[in-house]
């Protein structure tokens, strides 16, 4: 038995976990089996094209009446304007030479943000759950979500972006401390200034909203769950948890990496995207360290990072692939999707039955 059952009654699950979307990482499979394991499972859409997320979201209806969430990126559309890239591509193109990919490209967007078009397509299948990562869509798309009975989660870093998501209609919200892997999900001021950790932001953010707060961050077991209910959190997401399973899409050289990096080996770094993330530490995050504020902004700095990495990895090495990990990955295992979840919830369940 959960001590909070808010989280179960508001997304019709009946364990308070959520399978974290991992644009990239998390695949149908994945979803499904945290569905059908009694947890909320999830999809990243950030990177997905309109076709292939009508497909998805046709695929997840005749496959499953379990809810599962589809997440989506809403940041503001980046302006190149201003920005010199002088630096940066100075600093890759002796790389791009070593590699034999001639000239750095120049910066441009490949991941549009949450859009009116988007939108469209959710409405005309609705799936049970959306999630947004940088902030809230615009009001007429929460009101059009909500009509269709769609249950919204927002990402807050701070009690501030809390009751801002609060606010603007949001359900529930997940409280993304910095130990977490991948991107931060802040919007309020300079997210590389936002570093408060899962265990001083989930009590914060309980005190400052009335909606259920999830906790995510550095949680790998039992006892990270069951110190997130202590701590006043209504359910708990993972992600990194997930990432050497089978059903993940994780590159393989990405997989044994989490298995073989000890750890304080992960950072957050802007350097693949240009907006703070946290990855193991590479090539790429080490070498250039000192142009962490030369990033192009988000997301164009990953136009001049992704042919580095593809080449890298078909010569079987790292070094400039985004090694996304929270700071426990190195406790990740190598095991199905349900059975992870399995030994999540009766490790969890036991100490809090003991409490």
């Amino acid at each position: 038995m959960w001590p909070d059952t808010r989280l179960q009654e508001l997304l019709d699950i009946e364990h308070p976990l959520i399978q974290a979307p991992m644009a990239g990482v998390s695949t149908l499979a994945m979803a499904l089996a945290a569905a059908n394991a009694g947890c909320l499972g999830s999809l990243g859409c950030a990177m997905t094209p309109p076709d292939a997320l009508k497909k998805q979201l046709r695929e997840v209806g005749q496959a499953t009446n379990h809810p599962i969430n589809f997440n989506f990126f809403v940041h503001n559309e980046p302006d190149l304007a201003g920005f010199d890239p002088q630096p940066m591509t100075a600093a890759l193109q002796a790389e791009y030479e070593t590699a034999g990919l001639g000239t750095v490209p120049e910066p441009k967007t490949g991941t549009s943000a949450f859009s009116d078009d988007v939108l469209d397509i959710l409405l005309m299948s609705p799936p049970k759950v959306v999630s947004f990562h940088f902030g809230l869509p615009s009001p007429h798309a929460v009101t059009a979500l909500k009509d269709k009975g769609v249950r919204l989660l927002g990402c807050a870093t701070s009690a501030i972006e809390a009751k801002v998501l609060q606010a603007g209609g949001m359900d529930a919200i997940v409280a993304q401390g910095s130990e977490a892997g991948g991107h931060r999900g802040s919007f309020i001021g300079d997210p590389a200034l936002n570093d408060m950790g899962t265990m001083a932001l989930v009590p914060l953010i309980v005190d400052a909203v009335t909606i259920p707060v999830i906790a995510a961050g550095g949680i790998f077991d039992g006892r990270g769950i069951a110190a997130a209910f202590l701590l006043g959190a209504a359910g708990v997401q993972l992600g990194t948890a997930f990432m050497r399973a089978p059903e993940a899409s994780t590159h393989p050289l990405h997989k044994r990496a989490l298995s073989k990096t000890p750890d304080a080996q992960t950072k957050l770094t802007r350097l693949f995207s240009g907006r703070p993330a946290r990855s193991l530490r590479n090539h790429l995050v080490d070498s250039l360290a000192h142009l962490e504020e030369q990033a192009a902004p988000f997301p164009t700095q990953r136009a001049l990072i992704a042919p580095l990495a593809k080449a890298a990895l078909e010569k079987g090495s790292t070094d400039f692939h985004n090694l996304w990990s929270g700071q426990a990955g190195s406790r990740a295992q190598e095991r199905a999707t349900s059975e992870i979840i399995d030994g999540l919830i009766k490790e969890a369940q036991d100490l809090l039955s003991h409490r």
